[in-house]
């Protein structure tokens, strides 16, 4: 009996969804929601790719149907014997071939109404790529610039609490946007993986209601912000902070205060600068670094790096038109920075004490 073959647009129908790729493709993205249970694990994948290449096609087929076999039993022993009949799954591999057919095909005989998804994770991903080309243009823009220290990220996150609806890029990249930006033990999802949670945050959004956004360049450490989305928020209306220097070395100390336990890493980082820097320069910052002077270091970082990037960033990408105002504070501790998205959100331009 030829069975239908469900699509993306019928998941929410099936009770679970089972990728059955092996966990490098996993880990690279996946379908939200889905769990992994491979029916080939990696070093089994590559076993059989090479033989595929460099023996015959039938060699590995012979191999990779032993080895599919056993995953799936074990799989069935330690992970699916308590489903009860009426349980149904979504069964997907790279692109709803033989892989998932196996788990599929052993499934349904069993008596589960197993489903294998048409085109698997190979058409999953064309429909992100192609949601992203077109789904940001539905909405409008309120970029929250600010220079370096001015608690952009942190205001972000308070304007959600208020009720505004924001898009956390950095946090959906785990980096702060610098060269400094990497943070310690969270390494930044595959690129794949970080657009899967970009759809994930538009397709919860209310087109009607503005998108609070930091301001950003194109990449985020090493991720690539989608081309749509930049040029949507090239042409968003900008809420500026206007933070004072004192307040902006005040914030930055404490919320990179892990370099302050590790000077060596700071140093290594700093090191990125070169050729943007004079090596005389640098060689004061790591001074500064190793003395823990880390009031004059942040100043002189902001003063003569920072400061001056980004005011050529804000030519480039914006002009002043597209203001909707300008947010003044010297005061960016949690209480003020509660202040700042208050104002930001309601687009009242004032002094913030």
């Amino acid at each position: 009996m030829k069975h239908h073959r469900p699509t993306l647009a019928d998941i929410a129908g099936y009770s679970e969804i089972i990728d059955v790729r092996s966990p490098a493709e996993f880990a690279e993205d996946h379908i939200p929601g889905a769990r992994n249970f491979p029916v080939l694990d990696d070093a089994q994948r590559a076993q059989v790719g090479t033989l595929y290449k460099q023996v015959s096609p039938f060699e590995a087929k012979k191999i990779g149907a032993a080895l599919v076999s056993e995953n799936i039993a074990r799989h069935l022993r330690q992970s699916f014997l308590d489903r009860p009949k009426s349980w149904k799954p979504l069964i997907y591999c790279w692109r709803g071939g033989e892989r998932s057919g196996a788990m599929t095909t052993i499934f349904r005989s069993i008596g589960w109404n197993a489903g294998q998804l048409d085109g698997g994770y190979k058409t999953y991903r064309g429909h992100v790529v192609e949601r992203l080309a077109e789904l940001p243009k539905q909405f409008s823009f309120r970029i929250i610039s600010g220079p370096t220290g001015s608690a952009k990220t942190r205001v972000l996150q308070a304007i959600g609490r208020q009720g505004g609806q924001v898009l956390d890029l950095e946090n959906l990249a785990c980096h702060k946007g610098s060269v400094l930006g990497v943070l310690p033990g969270q390494p930044q999802p595959a690129q794949k993986w970080f657009e899967t949670l970009l759809l994930q945050e538009f397709s919860r959004f209310d087109p009607t209601r503005p998108v609070f956004v930091e301001a950003e360049s194109r990449k985020i450490g090493r991720l690539h912000v989608p081309d749509t989305l930049i040029e949507c928020m090239r042409l968003g209306q900008c809420l500026s902070i206007d933070a004072s220097l004192a307040s902006r070395v005040d914030f930055l100390l404490q919320d990179y205060d892990y370099f302050l336990k590790s000077p060596e890493l700071l140093i290594q980082k700093l090191d990125a600068l070169q050729g943007l820097q004079s090596r005389e320069t640098l060689g004061r910052w790591h001074a500064l670094a190793s003395a823990a002077e880390w009031p004059e270091l942040v100043r002189e970082l902001l003063e003569q790096h920072y400061d001056p990037l980004y005011r050529r960033s804000q030519e480039r990408h914006f002009t002043p038109t597209q203001h909707l105002g300008h947010f003044a504070s010297d005061d960016l501790s949690a209480a003020g920075i509660e202040r700042l998205a208050n104002a930001l959100l309601h687009h009242r331009p004032a002094q913030i004490a």
